[in-house]
């Protein structure tokens, strides 16, 4: 017999654990027979495990535009997953056969269901999320040995990128990001029911023993502003110029100039919302709302603008433009095209930024960094879409002595689309600024309507007068002569202004870089619709009369009449 001591110490250890486990056993049997019980809390006990209870997603709600049900945007679409149980397609030896046979009805390659499917010891592979059920019908046909469809609701955007920044989308977690998918969230998803049953021993419901159904609540749909018809003519047109221009990015806004309803919002490039796992920020940013740049000349209407309004000048005063080059504060600014004595009207026409500067300095810093606030620039505007910036215009404590004859120009501030495009409306609407909104209102199918928006006014930043001589000077621009005349629309009066600014790089600005843009109303005598169009890094032609102004004037013509707005008629300028 073997003495060895580490061979007694291991034989005591495991005796000692038998003995353990036995009196633990014994005393529960003990306790279990000998001591009095409640049966009924027994069997509770008993069957407890077997209660189930399970969440009821809810429905979520449509998105749709305008003219209401009959064309949704975004809507919950009944879909299946194709899933694959590797173990018994491998075990039938028909990896290869399998992969064949949904490649033709998927539209997939072969090799790549192949590995899909091919994965021993595994019981679940999904092969393809959320197909729709034309597409999944030959599927369940082909009757596949260890292929079958999982019933799944899923977000689906039946135009794919069309409107897809104003959109957003829903991720896999069932959130709304981006968009109106992210802002109407709460209203959109809906309340979840809940079903408390039975299951077996093989974790079977028993329907029988159903013992709560609460039903969900669908989600309110969501109506927006947007009409279809003028979103694709703004989105062919901006894609066009992406294209002819190769510019880096586009976009485009196109609103009421009365109440601030947006009509179209456009940005490029887009990206498919079915498919929004494989696109790339850039692709996702609403730049309408959310990108800032430095405006350039466009922002020269709100210089003429505050001018008039304090009555410092009127559109028949001289100013010398000094041929083209002007010496202050020790830096010199220089005109596009050099030009001697112009009146306030031509000046504008012209797009001097010289006489621009000079009406700046006339005004004072304090007055036009008051205007340029009271226009809405350097604050958000409180769209109804996230992502809004509010655009950088620091105090004049903060300027140097030439940060007026700068600013004034459109250099050193830089704005949102959105936020431009207010500033110009406010001037076609009598000097009145308004909120912009794109969500129309809410409500449940049958339901009453709720969360509806109405115009807003924001301010009032010029007079009446000021806005209806404004309105004028700004008509010249897109006549003969004028830095706008490629935005013209037959038969009707536009007014608005281009804009060609240099995109700023450290230590100044580029020289070959540049964002091209036009901003305008129309009819000018009594304007309705107001459009802005932006172009990033246009090449090689950049200025905001050749690449910004035609794709104004391609959105404009149709819209009007698609809208059925009247001719402009042969008669004096006058306010409203």
């Amino acid at each position: 017999m073997t003495t060895d001591p580490r061979f007694k110490w291991r034989l005591r250890s495991c005796v000692f654990v038998v003995a353990v486990g036995m009196t633990g056993l014994g005393v529960r049997l003990a306790y279990l027979h000998l001591w009095p019980h409640d049966q009924e809390k027994i069997w509770e006990t008993i069957d407890k495990p077997r209660l189930w209870k399970t969440k009821i997603d809810a429905e979520r709600g449509s998105i749709y535009d305008r003219k209401g049900r009959e064309n949704p945007l975004a809507l919950d679409v009944p879909l299946k997953d194709v899933c694959a149980d590797p173990m018994a397609i491998i075990k039938n030896n028909c990896v290869r056969e399998t992969a064949e046979a949904l490649s033709a009805v998927l539209d997939m390659p072969v090799d790549e269901l192949a590995v899909k499917i091919n994965k021993p010891g595994r019981a679940y592979a999904l092969i393809k999320r959320a197909v729709l059920p034309d597409l999944a019908e030959p599927i369940a046909i082909l009757d596949l040995k260890g292929i079958y469809l999982r019933d799944r609701m899923d977000r689906y955007y039946p135009h794919k990128n069309f409107l897809c920044h104003v959109l957003g989308f829903v991720n896999h977690k069932g959130d709304g990001c981006y968009g109106v998918e992210q802002c109407k969230d709460k209203h959109l998803r809906g309340i979840p029911g809940y079903l408390q049953s039975k299951k077996d021993a093989l974790q079977r419901e028993l329907y029988w023993e159903r013992e709560q159904v609460v039903p969900p609540l669908a989600g309110a749909d969501v109506y927006l502003t947007i009409d279809q018809y003028i979103q694709y003519i703004a989105e062919e047109a901006v894609q066009q110029a992406m294209l002819e221009h190769r510019a880096k990015a586009a976009w485009a806004i196109v609103q009421r100039v009365s109440t601030g309803e947006i009509l179209a919002l456009v940005n490029r490039p887009a990206f498919d919302l079915n498919e929004f796992r494989t696109a790339d920020g850039d692709s996702k940013l609403n730049r309408a709302v959310g990108a800032v740049y430095e405006p350039g000349s466009t922002l020269k209407a709100i210089t003429f603008a505050s001018v008039l309004n304090e009555g410092l000048v009127t559109p028949q005063t001289r100013l010398d433009c000094e041929n083209g080059a002007w010496l202050y504060g020790k830096r010199l600014l220089r005109d596009y095209h050099p030009y001697g004595i112009l009146t306030v009207a031509d000046g504008i026409k012209k797009s001097s930024n010289i006489l621009t500067a000079k009406l700046a300095l006339r005004l004072g810093d304090d007055d036009l960094y008051a205007y340029i606030r009271g226009f809405g620039f350097g604050n958000q505007l409180g769209v109804d879409l996230p992502g809004e910036e509010a655009g950088i215009l620091h105090a004049p404590d903060r300027w140097s002595k030439i940060s007026a004859t700068r600013i004034a120009i459109g250099q050193g501030i830089a704005v949102t689309a959105l936020q431009m495009l207010a500033a110009y409306n406010a001037i076609a609407n009598d000097g009145i600024l308004m909120r912009p909104y794109i969500i129309s209102h809410v409500q449940r199918e049958n339901g009453p309507v709720f969360d509806s928006r109405r115009p807003e006014i924001l301010g009032r930043p010029i007079s009446r007068e000021t806005a209806a001589t404004m309105r004028h000077l700004l008509s010249r621009v897109t006549e003969e002569g004028g830095t706008g005349k490629r935005a013209a629309v037959e038969g009707f009066r536009v007014a608005g202004k281009t804009g060609t600014a240099q995109k700023p790089v450290p230590g100044g600005y580029s020289l070959t870089d540049y964002v091209a843009s036009f901003v305008g109303f129309l009819p000018a005598e009594s304007p309705e619709i107001g459009i802005i169009v932006v172009v990033d890094a246009p090449q090689p032609v950049h200025t905001g009369g050749r690449v910004a102004a035609p794709v104004f004037k391609k959105i404009a013509s149709q819209t009007v009449r698609y809208l059925g707005i009247p001719r402009s008629m042969d008669r004096a300028f006058a306010s409203r």
